[in-house]
């Protein structure tokens, strides 16, 4: 993904150290530490998310649009990514949360990260106009919703699965459960009341709340 830096784009990550660069550049560039080839990146990225909050359609960013205001040649955005919708993916990938850390200790403390995970999320959604607006355009672009379900939502629904199937390893989930139904039982409040009922608190405790109601109902006869 990721080749030999060329001079356009040491010249970039200098523009970002001096000083001396302009707008998105300036403002993406120049952390001390990190790979220059990351500094340029992350420009290109700062270069998406001003032209989505200076308005502009999801449609009409194309990749000679988002290369002019970061201030890069084509030539390098296609070194990074295949094409806009596999860009958009990792610009939405640094305005949402981090990946959940699961603990490991028990299926139930693991669902509790997971649903907490998207607890935070739904907030997360709720104080960001932008990340609102690109979810709202995402649903109108097949290509781009597919992109970004088969790399973030798909992954995150896998560890799901395996949670759930040590669950029924470990005796704690009745081995004739269903394990994607499940898994919606779990997940599916949460989305409901972050995404469907915006106005709907999302407090503290909620996540174990509904992981402990859900389990009453899936846990094997003692």
């Amino acid at each position: 993904m990721r080749g030999t830096q060329t001079a356009e784009e040491s010249n970039i990550v200098e523009q970002g150290r001096t000083g001396k660069g302009e707008g998105v550049v300036a403002k993406g560039a120049g952390v001390r530490g990190r790979p220059r080839s990351e500094a340029v990146e992350r420009a290109i990225i700062e270069g998406v998310i001003k032209l989505i909050e200076d308005g502009v359609p999801l449609a009409e960013l194309s990749i000679e649009r988002v290369a002019r205001t970061a201030g890069v040649g084509k030539a390098t955005i296609y070194r990074r990514w295949s094409g806009k919708e596999e860009m958009f993916v990792d610009v939405l990938r640094t305005l949402e949360e981090p990946p959940a850390e699961l603990p490991g200790t028990s299926m139930r403390d693991d669902l509790v990260v997971l649903v907490e995970h998207i607890r935070r999320r739904g907030l997360t959604m709720r104080s960001s106009a932008i990340l609102h607006n690109v979810f709202a355009q995402m649903k109108s672009l097949p290509k781009l919703w597919e992109a970004y379900h088969k790399t973030v939502i798909d992954p995150q629904r896998r560890i799901s699965y395996e949670v759930l199937r040590r669950g029924v390893e470990t005796g704690e989930l009745r081995a004739d459960v269903d394990i994607v139904l499940a898994n919606e039982l779990f997940v599916g409040p949460m989305l409901v009341r972050s995404v469907l009922r915006p106005d709907d608190p999302l407090d503290e405790d909620l996540p174990v709340r509904i992981v402990d109601l859900v389990l009453e109902g899936l846990r094997p006869a003692e």
